[in-house]
């Protein structure tokens, strides 16, 4: 194993390569992305927050099924920001009245008031730990002292992520394992969780310096980072490996839609917007009419997880006729550069070529 491969974090999440594939939520992870990046020496990852406890089990035996290698399952500490866990049935009328256009348009009937909008945490980390995978990744927050008790008990790796310095160190307070940098370049969600995302919006390299030099734990750059150039740029400004999230995202093993890829391969992914109109929480997405309209009444934007909930009512409809107008296309700003249509391809690339500008 070369020296650029045989990093701490490498070690302490038992993998070959220093390369972490990204989590997607919104149903966009898949069992087959995940088992092939775990297979080739990375760490596949599988984004779970949008699983009911139940489902969370089942996953992590069908990976198991495809891969021995280590793999990560991701969810959201909180499942919820201020007024978005319930409704009473007049703000639900109101969140409706903004949505109600949209159904029209899709020929979609108004849906009902939900018992919940998000499945809680609470009851999601139950099951993640008895399903034991290997790496328990999170977002959003820090998990309680009592539930990472649990991880270390059962030989489960934790990686958090943060987006400043104060962040970084909360986690390292906290004894987490592994720290995610994540930039601003990055495509889904800003993961903020000590200030409002809008003012945690540092780049990854930047991030990735000024944290790996006031943390003990190995530090993992997210943003910005689709080839070996960026993964050894990374490596090279502090990080111990490197987390990609839209180079996986357009592979065909992921399930994005043949339509967001295409637009991922597109001039249009040169166009990105940091926005809350598609889950109530800041995310970058390849702009469209949808962040554009919502643009125009951003204080009227439904808390996560209500407007996210909205949202995946009308997907499936949107997703049928091939629109891209009506839907969340999430995308870093790295996506112009975007070479790859396969995981294989992609994870053979990344390897081949760090190994070799390395002994050049």
């Amino acid at each position: 194993m070369s020296a650029w491969q045989a990093t701490e974090a490498t070690r302490r999440l038992g993998i070959q390569q220093p390369i972490i594939q990204g989590p997607f939520g919104g149903g966009l992870s898949t069992v087959k992305l995940a088992a092939i990046v775990s297979n080739m020496g990375g760490l596949g990852s599988y984004g779970a927050h949008n699983l009911a406890p139940a489902e969370i089990g089942k996953i992590a035996d069908e990976i198991r099924a495809q891969t021995s290698q280590p793999f990560a399952l991701n969810l959201w500490v909180s499942d919820h920001d201020t007024g978005g866990k319930t409704l009473d049935a007049e703000a639900f009328e109101r969140a409706w009245r903004l949505f109600a256009p949209y159904f029209a348009e899709l020929g979609i009937d108004k849906p009902e008031l939900p018992s919940h909008f998000h499945h809680a945490f609470d009851e999601q980390i139950e099951a993640l730990i008895e399903a034991r995978p290997p790496v328990f990744s999170f977002v959003f927050g820090i998990p309680s002292p009592a539930i990472l008790r649990a991880c270390r008990a059962r030989g489960i790796a934790t990686v958090g992520a943060a987006t400043s310095i104060t962040e970084a160190m909360a986690l390292e307070d906290a004894g987490i394992d592994l720290i995610v940098a994540t930039g601003f370049e990055a495509g889904g969600h800003r993961p903020a969780f000590l200030a409002r995302a809008e003012d945690s919006l540092m780049g990854t390299f930047a991030l990735t310096q000024l944290v790996s030099r006031r943390v003990t734990r190995p530090v993992i750059a997210a943003g910005g980072i689709a080839d070996a150039n960026g993964l050894r740029a990374a490596l090279t400004l502090g990080a111990q490996a490197g987390q990609i999230g839209t180079a996986f995202l357009a592979c065909a093993e992921s399930n994005a839609t043949e339509e967001h890829r295409a637009v991922l391969f597109s001039d249009r992914a040169q166009q990105t917007v940091l926005t809350r109109a598609f889950s109530g929480r800041l995310a970058r997405g390849v702009r469209n009419r949808w962040s554009e309209e919502w643009a125009a009444r951003a204080a009227d934007v439904a808390p996560f997880p209500v407007q996210n909930w909205f949202l995946s009512k009308l997907r499936p409809a949107a997703v049928k006729a091939g629109r891209t107008d009506l839907v969340s296309l999430w995308s870093g700003q790295i996506a112009p550069n975007l070479e790859h249509r396969s995981a294989a391809s992609l994870m053979a690339a990344l390897v081949g070529e760090a190994e070799a500008a390395g002994a050049a």
